[in-house]
């Protein structure tokens, strides 16, 4: 009964901030951009692990790294009511990583500024606090426009779903083609995120790229005859 009564007035109070702030906990994604192109046909025959994006510390995150595996993409922030679920990302990062799982922090302050500016005080935070060791990726828009991230564009084309609020969740097949929302409400460690992470994992990894072909070799010349002895003179 204290359960239901909890619960009952968790979502009470979440019904009552967003009708007051229009906090949400995703919002629908624009499948066309600002100059009208259908985002569909931009990103039909892309990959996640494609998508050119940088670290936290603005080197090259070479996302090509990942192909093969799941993803767990989640946007985060440091100073909002929900950062707790860090310890639980960091759990399934621990809990799955042999078999075949990366989970990807993209931190932003798109929604209320609940993040750090610079990216040496997400990363100590993310250090001291939440001992966090999956990659973390340098801060970015998540929302539709300009300053969104590609990887957002992507991913909401792909699932009609962007994040409304911090820690929205995107569950990435192997490939990086195809992708799985969940709100922000939505813990990580929710059953329905675990079905979607093991029912990818139990997947396939894609066929490893066959590489060109060796250039035939020249066939070694085969040496000249030996002259042959020229004969004793007799005495």
């Amino acid at each position: 009964m204290l359960n239901r009564l909890v619960t009952a007035s968790v979502a009470a109070t979440v019904a009552a901030v967003a009708s007051i702030t229009g906090f949400a906990c995703s919002q629908t994604a624009p499948q066309v951009d600002a100059e009208g192109k259908d985002l569909a046909v931009k990103w039909k025959d892309a990959s996640l692990y494609t998508i050119e994006a940088k670290a936290l510390d603005g080197s090259n995150a070479n996302l090509a790294q990942y192909e093969g595996k799941v993803a767990l993409v989640v946007n985060v922030a440091s100073q909002c009511g929900l950062t707790p679920q860090y310890t639980a990302l960091q759990a399934l990062a621990d809990r799955f990583r042999d078999q075949g799982l990366v989970v990807i922090g993209m931190p932003s302050g798109d929604f209320g500024g609940q993040e750090f500016d610079s990216a040496k005080e997400i990363r100590e935070f993310c250090d001291a606090r939440y001992k966090v060791t999956f990659p973390l990726l340098e801060k970015s828009g998540v929302k539709a426009g300009k300053s969104q991230s590609p990887i957002f564009e992507f991913l909401g084309t792909k699932t009609g779903e962007l994040p409304g609020w911090n820690f929205g969740k995107y569950v990435v097949s192997r490939d990086g083609k195809r992708a799985v929302f969940f709100a922000s409400m939505t813990k990580p460690d929710d059953a329905k995120v675990i079905a979607a992470i093991e029912k990818m994992l139990a997947e396939p990894a894609p066929a490893a790229k066959e590489s060109a072909p060796a250039a035939p070799t020249k066939p070694a010349e085969s040496a000249a005859p030996a002259a042959p002895a020229t004969p004793a003179q007799p005495k």
